[in-house]
């Protein structure tokens, strides 16, 4: 298939698809006119790519799940080194989460807690 059915089955841009050839995470062949040819394998490459850029994952980081997948493996993440990937998003996750709940309490504390006025804080200055 060319480059626009591709992105039109991955439900992506050419411009998209692009840039992941430049960045060796699809590999196009090539027609004797020159016109990149994808195959069926492509469609499933570019949906993991997705799939893990929605989840958070930057485009280098969906490498080893590629690589998973072009050796033939069933899923991208069930590789070695995509798992270790998925370790550390997930402690970067745990850590986002962490700093959400603390930034949730301290906003909690301030709502049970409301400010006293300032006329209350320095009568001296509010005869």
């Amino acid at each position: 298939m060319r480059i626009g059915e591709l992105g039109s089955r991955a439900g992506v841009s050419t411009r998209t698809l692009r840039h992941y050839e430049e960045l060796g995470l699809i590999r196009a062949g090539r027609r004797a006119n020159g016109y990149r040819e994808y195959d069926e394998h492509d469609v499933t490459i570019v949906g993991e790519i997705r799939s893990l850029a929605e989840l958070g994952f930057a485009l280098e980081e969906t490498r080893p799940f590629v690589e998973c997948l072009r050796a033939g493996h069933p899923s991208g993440a069930s590789c070695p080194d995509s798992r270790e990937v998925q370790r550390r998003k997930l402690a970067e996750v745990d850590g986002w989460i962490t700093r959400l709940q603390a930034v949730r309490a301290e906003l909690a504390v301030g709502l049970l807690d409301p400010p006293v006025p300032r006329c209350e804080l320095f009568p001296e200055a509010h005869p």
